[in-house]
């Protein structure tokens, strides 16, 4: 039992370790988007259940010396893939939809081992189950889980801080060889007790069992898809208006991971008396999420709430799993189908929601199979009542089914509904929107809405059409910026496009330079709105990730250099960090300016600032505007300026309205081995 539950426990701790590993050190190359982790566990997914057809194929097909036999020939041929470190040639600043890229680079540096990872666990436990007939393997698959969870847990707060990306995956790589070693032995012993033909007795019980139907085999299937799209879909919403950081990947996949240990476990912990009343709360508090229209929160409420509420629902998902599992003779179909059921929703939601739908459906979409499922376990067991008390309680839950089922359309419709245009791609959902009418309203606008955030508008009225709002008013951080820069031609470089506002900024023998990864972007400033039309400036447009494309740039000798880069209202963390900022150094003058937006509802970005600032020998500047109420044209909004002192020196009048950043306690400097979004949350 021992030599067993080790190499389980073992093969599910590299299992999940590696996939914040190999996330974080792609997330850069990739835009630093929150779908770069979807793609991730699209393909993390779609393996396992690789690795549960092969343990079914090799348990149900061949003879016990040859399942050892084919097992440990594959694990040696695995260690010949080993490092475990992603090749730079896959760094790409191209734009697109780069999923199947993703799934390459990881197919060709984790595939091998991450297979027969995923295979371990249903494979040993049917060789437990035939070794020793009579015993239950599944508290196996609790501690399969439970290993897991602690890969999780260990890297945001063990790993994450204190070892390089690098280090990382050599450490992994050397774990992963040891385990090869304990599975091969473990793979032999088990081959030769089956060879014994006296050592267990045949197992005539097993062969009595009935076949679990296909009805209980498709319930498997929902219920594990379920799970799977309201785990992506709770991480995509976090992620898309936060941070595509690993502890926002980690969380919600922990919490799904321990739903399965309790139910597997401790089977007695779900109760549907408990559990199905809290499940109608949870259903409820996401789809009021969901409505556009909904009040704000405190970020740690949401993200305690939202991980609470998933915690919920994959409790009844898993918990109804466990009550339907079959005879130990079915276990490795049975965790086949499960994992196609998590494969199935990582599939719908990491490309066929992006590439199908225009706006995040998905979510949806999961709650309400989430609901049906609920229904229908709930109404196929015969309950204690009479006939027509059964009708009626069957009744009453389907009423409350419909009108939950109609909440959430209307939802999706909202979703939508009044915006000129709606469109979705890898980067996320743009629309745009159209307030109030020119002839009669003075803040009649044209507003582009990346997520939930404004990423920018413009005003109707021609005496407002070409000038510089919202975030970008002449007293904010980047109008000062632009005001002691003038007098002569400027060459300005921007990070994020949006709607094309900073062009108003343009003048006669300026040159800018702007890079966006994301060319529905493009498309829309060009389509949509006049500023790029308007501005007497030379305009040139780099499409590609901002950083990636300055890194392959000669220096660009930037007067100013803007950093407005955002995905909803999360900041790709890789724009940020002390290699961002020294490539951002390249690109600007000894007199230059970089300009950082900071406006943000959760993070307080200022420590990452003043970090970077002091690691270049620079001085940060924050600038805090909060318009007046009758100002129809400016939004809050926070700046930094990072420059050289000698330059503020020359320029005092820099200094007006600015708070200068100094050293916060022992902050860390950013890097991209290194970030702490615990650390700044507002």
């Amino acid at each position: 039992m021992l030599l067993y539950a080790l190499a389980i426990a073992l093969s599910a701790f590299l299992l999940f370790e590696v996939q914040p590993i190999i996330a974080k050190m792609i997330l850069p190359w990739f835009g630093g988007s929150s779908a770069v982790w979807s793609t991730c566990m699209l393909f993390f997914q779609v393996v396992l259940l690789a690795g549960y057809l092969y343990a079914h194929w090799l348990h149900e097909k061949l003879a016990a010396r040859r399942q050892a036999l084919v097992h440990i020939a594959l694990l040696a041929v695995s260690l010949a893939t080993l490092p475990a470190l992603p090749n730079p040639a896959w760094k790409t600043a191209q734009v697109g939809h780069p999923s199947l890229r993703i799934l390459a680079l990881l197919s060709l540096t984790v595939g091998l081992p991450y297979f027969l990872l995923s295979s371990t666990s249903p494979l040993l436990q049917a060789w437990y189950a035939r070794e020793r007939r009579g015993r239950l393997p599944y508290r196996l698959f609790a501690l399969s889980n439970f290993a897991s969870l602690t890969a999780l847990l260990s890297y945001p707060l063990l790993v994450e801080p204190r070892l390089p990306a690098r280090i990382q995956a050599l450490a992994w790589s050397a774990a992963y060889a040891c385990f090869t070693v304990l599975c091969g032995v473990t793979a032999w012993r088990a081959a030769r007790l089956s060879d014994n033909a006296g050592a267990v007795a045949p197992d005539a019980e097993s062969g009595a069992q009935t076949a679990p139907s296909w009805t209980v085999r498709l319930l498997w299937l929902g219920l594990a898809a379920s799970a799977s799209v309201l785990l992506l879909a709770v991480t995509t919403h976090l992620t898309q208006d936060v941070a595509a950081i690993p502890f926002l990947w980690i969380l919600p996949l922990s919490v799904y991971l321990l739903s399965f240990i309790v139910c597997f476990e401790a089977p007695r912990a779900y109760r549907r008396a408990i559990f199905i009343p809290l499940l109608a709360a949870a259903l409820a508090f996401m789809a009021w999420r969901l409505w556009p229209y909904h009040g704000r929160m405190e970020m740690r409420a949401i993200i305690g709430a939202f991980a609470l509420a998933l915690f919920v629902c994959c409790m009844v998902c898993h918990g109804e799993l466990v009550r339907l599992k079959p005879h130990p003779r079915y276990l490795t179909g049975f965790y086949v189908t499960v994992s196609m059921g998590g494969a199935a929703g990582g599939l719908f939601v990491g490309l066929f929601a992006p590439n199908v739908f225009h706006a995040y459906y998905e979510f949806p979409i999961g709650l309400a199979l989430c609901a049906a499922l609920a229904f229908l376990v709930m109404a196929r067991e015969p309950r204690r009542f009479s006939t027509a008390g059964k009708r009626l309680a069957t009744g009453a839950l389907a009423a409350v089914l419909c009108g939950y089922l109609l909440c959430l359309g209307a939802i999706m419709r909202e979703m939508v509904h009044g915006y000129r245009f709606v469109a979705r791609n890898f980067y996320g959902q743009l629309r745009v929107q159209d307030e109030g009418n020119p002839a009669i309203d003075e803040d009649a606008c044209r507003k582009l809405v990346h997520g939930v955030i404004n990423h920018g508008e413009q005003m109707w009225r021609e005496e407002y059409r070409r000038r510089p709002v919202t975030y970008f008013c002449p007293q904010s951080g980047i109008g000062r910026a632009m005001r002691v820069l003038e007098g002569a031609p400027r060459r300005i470089g921007i990070l994020g496009l949006g709607c094309g506002t900073l062009a108003a900024y343009g003048r006669p023998g300026d040159t800018l330079r702007i890079y966006d990864i994301n060319p529905l972007v493009l498309e829309i400033a060009q389509r949509d709105f006049t500023y790029l039309r308007d501005t007497p400036a030379r305009v040139e447009v780099t499409m590609g990730d901002g950083r990636l494309a300055l890194e392959a740039e000669p220096g660009q000798q930037f007067d100013l250099l803007v950093m407005d880069a955002f995905s909803g209202d999360s900041v790709p963390v890789h724009l940020i960090t002390r290699e961002a900022f020294q490539t951002y150094f390249r690109h600007l003058k000894p007199t230059g300016i970089l300009a950082v937006n900071i406006t943000n509802s959760y993070l307080a970005l200022e420590p990452v600032m003043e970090r970077a600032a002091n690691a270049f020998g620079k001085v940060a500047l924050a600038y805090h505007f909060v318009p007046d109420d009758d100002d129809l044209l400016c939004f809050s909004c926070s700046w930094t300026l990072i420059l050289d002192r000698a330059f503020l020196a020359a320029h005092p009048e820099l200094q007006t309205d600015a708070k200068q950043l100094h050293p916060a306690g022992n902050f860390r400097i950013w890097t991209d081995d290194f970030s702490n979004l615990l650390s700044i949350l507002k």
